[in-house]
């Protein structure tokens, strides 16, 4: 199966379960990534996994109609980097979407928390900050065997989903109109 006939299975299973109102169809995203300019933002360290969503990540764009050309690869030290780095390009590219990618596995000591933490907060900060949509393909794990499974192919691979969300979330804001939207104010 390609990557683009999953995405059209994912989103067929998505829409099916909506229910909508009897007078209005349901406002939704869609899988279309045609005329988007996206960044992903990718973690070095843990960089066996890392390397593992970016393919992932890449493969969901393509499938979605993404020109590679309009998608901005980037990495970082570490999951703790992603946020500035995100909002860095995001200000200065005028992008419609971004995904960040990492991998967080538990160690010893209570790093992993404040590592996962500042990195989830931040890139969500970065999200309503900018009125950019933002795929969260960041993992949290016990060790390097549960990275690894969420790094598969296909629908396995978090890089994947979250570059599906991130086209989702921007034709979706798109449809809504973005005209508070401070990124577009802040390139023109």
């Amino acid at each position: 199966m390609t990557s683009s006939e999953l995405v059209d299975i994912l989103s067929l299973e998505s829409a099916a379960h909506l229910s909508s109102s009897p007078t209005l169809p349901p406002l939704l995203g869609e899988h279309d990534g045609a005329g988007l300019q996206v960044a992903v933002v990718c973690s070095r360290y843990n960089g066996t996994v890392t390397e593992r969503l970016l393919t992932g990540a890449l493969d969901a764009l393509r499938g979605v109609g993404c020109v590679m050309d309009d998608v901005i690869v980037t990495w970082v030290p570490g999951a703790f980097e992603l946020p500035l780095a995100t909002r860095s390009l995001i200000l200065s590219k005028g992008l419609d979407a971004a995904v960040c990618l990492a991998a967080v596995i538990k160690g010893e000591t209570d790093h992993y928390y404040y590592v996962a933490s500042q990195c989830a907060e931040g890139i969500s900060r970065v999200q309503l900050d900018t009125g950019v949509p933002i795929g969260f393909g960041v993992l949290t794990t016990d060790n390097l065997e549960q990275a690894l499974a969420r790094a598969g192919s296909g629908s396995d691979n978090k890089g994947f989903d979250a570059a599906l969300a991130a086209v989702e979330m921007a034709t979706l804001l798109k449809r809504v109109g973005r005209d508070d939207n401070p990124t577009e104010k802040a390139v023109r």
